[in-house]
């Protein structure tokens, strides 16, 4: 049943998105336009984020990047669901510009395998299917809590190329104990792994470093994957430089990770990737993702409060 229903949800997303660029645009105005509302959950969370993240900048600033982050934030699910329902190769000519590929190239030439962070920036999504057509690419992913949610995700974020007898080209695998072993088991081999760096994980499960100028839990994984298995990490994100009404425009960017992010000592990893995080996200705001609860967990011993809370839920 939850696969019958993953099917119609992509029936329905896949006929939205024949829509023109124009049209997909104009729904997510409108969708803005709700999300906008002071006391919607997502308008909440974003404030809230940016009162952490930017305690010096004027309220008035900081309430027009509250504004912009939610209207990019509704143009990039419209721009998503016409990624998932149309051909990988297609959607590459939104890509406009490519940077750094030849440090992809190199370290997939080594052999050593490949990590690749890509924070929660411009259009995952799209960078997911660009490292695709270049390299097999295993995606770790943090399960949905619905099982119609994660047929949902398999179907769309599967390779697209056709029954080919050839091995698949995209690799999801469940952020869990027997992933993290098929993880090592990729890497010994010299292949490419893609991981979202920036979401929180359970407590225990990672170590905190600083983020925007606050401790933040941060996933240890990846500096472990890297230490343990040699293997390069490289930052990856792409970034729109366009929204023009005709179709978004973007840019690949690919950048050598800091090389405390495989540090033994996890908090030094966490609090390099961090680093590297911030400084892609400080380039335009408005296209990270603040409507995620990045500080909700606090430092054993702090005393801190949740700080979304009671506003946020």
């Amino acid at each position: 049943m939850s696969r019958l229903l993953a099917h119609v949800l992509y029936v329905f997303a896949a006929l939205v998105a024949r829509l023109p660029w124009r049209g997909l645009y104009g729904i997510a105005d409108v969708l803005a336009k709700v999300v906008l509302r002071p006391s919607s959950r997502e308008s909440r969370v974003t404030a809230c984020n940016l009162a952490i993240a930017y305690p010096d900048m004027h309220p008035a600033q900081r309430e027009e990047l509250r504004q912009e982050v939610l209207r990019t934030t509704a143009r990039q699910l419209m721009e998503t669901l016409r990624l998932w329902t149309r051909p990988h190769a297609e959607n590459m000519a939104l890509i406009r510009e490519e940077h750094g590929t030849a440090l992809l190239d190199a370290a997939i030439a080594a052999g050593r395998g490949v990590i690749i962070a890509a924070p929660h920036y411009g259009n995952w999504e799209l960078l997911n299917q660009w490292l695709a057509l270049r390299t097999p690419l295993a995606i770790l992913y943090a399960p949905p809590e619905s099982r119609v949610g994660e047929e949902f995700l398999k179907r769309v974020r599967a390779d697209d190329s056709g029954d080919t007898g050839q091995p698949p080209r995209v690799t999801q695998i469940r952020a869990e104990a027997a992933g993290v072993r098929q993880l090592f088991k990729r890497l010994a081999a010299g292949g490419v792994l893609g991981i979202l760096p920036d979401q929180q994980p359970k407590q225990g499960d990672g170590a905190f470093g600083e983020f925007f100028g606050t401790q933040a839990l941060t996933m240890s994984l990846l500096g472990r994957l890297a230490a343990r298995s040699g293997a390069t990490v490289l930052m990856a994100y792409c970034e729109r430089i366009d929204s023009h009404p005709a179709g978004p425009g973007f840019a690949v960017h690919i950048e050598a990770a800091p090389d405390g992010v495989a540090d033994p000592d996890p908090t030094v990893a966490v609090t390099a990737l961090n680093a590297a995080v911030e400084r892609i996200a400080r380039r335009d705001p408005s296209q990270y993702q603040w409507t995620y609860k990045r500080y909700s967990l606090r430092p054993p011993g702090s005393g801190e409060d949740n700080p979304y809370r009671p506003q946020c839920y």
